[in-house]
């Protein structure tokens, strides 16, 4: 979803009432999921380098074509503009509340860490069109881990973050589609074994890579606007 006019088109087709008469209407909805790899840069990387999780998404997928088949509940003014934006994505309200990444990593070596990361606010920018469609997003995040160890501090990790990453994406069917990508977030640094102390880098989590493969299942879902 492009940070400009299409989200504005966005809200006036999704949000109850936005519409001059509300009707029911069927949304294809993108449900993600998929294995997820996460590198805890610093010390936790140099005292066991991988750890594991579960990546989740959910958004509406509003292509060309049902642009074009429920024109009329585009307000006039906006209507040119939002046939012309191409594939428009948006993560309803709701999947705020939906964690981004569920960590799931049980000691394998010396070091656990559970806990998830949920990202309320976030754009995304399509650079290729589908069937093959790579995609550049950012957002801001918010991680709760517990981290528990035979050789590291045990922490309650707490802190927000920003994200960046790349994803490209391959369409295999109309309902299915296939998912690779890379995510960087930088935290607010947290000294592991402290809450509040943030120095020195070198003894704090700060940073976190997250490449990942998700399978996406694409599903009408109808309702009212």
């Amino acid at each position: 979803m492009k940070p400009t006019s299409p989200a504005l088109l966005l809200l006036l087709l999704l949000l109850p009432g936005a519409a001059s008469a509300a009707r029911q209407v069927t949304v294809p909805v993108d449900f993600a999921v998929g294995p997820s790899a996460l590198l805890f840069f610093g010390p936790v990387f140099e005292d066991q380098p991988l750890h594991t999780g579960l990546k989740l998404d959910v958004e509406a997928v509003l292509d060309p074509e049902w642009l074009r088949k429920n024109r009329s509940l585009i307000p006039r003014r906006y209507r040119s503009q939002a046939l012309k934006a191409g594939e428009i994505r948006v993560a309803p309200p709701l999947a705020a509340l939906i964690p981004d990444t569920l960590i799931i990593s049980p000691k394998y070596r010396n070091t656990g860490i559970y806990g998830a990361t949920w990202k309320p606010l976030g754009i995304g920018l399509g650079l290729t069109p589908s069937p093959v469609r790579l995609s550049f997003d950012a957002g801001l995040v918010l991680t709760y881990a517990y981290l528990y160890s035979d050789t590291l501090e045990n922490t309650h990790f707490l802190r927000p973050g920003l994200q960046a990453g790349l994803d490209l994406e391959f369409q295999l069917s109309k309902s299915f589609l296939l998912s690779l990508g890379w995510a960087s977030t930088v935290y607010v640094p947290q000294k592991l074994g402290t809450l509040g102390e943030v120095k020195p880098l070198d003894a704090s989590i700060f940073h976190v890579g997250q490449p990942y493969l998700l399978l996406h299942f694409r599903v009408p879902v109808t309702t009212r606007i």
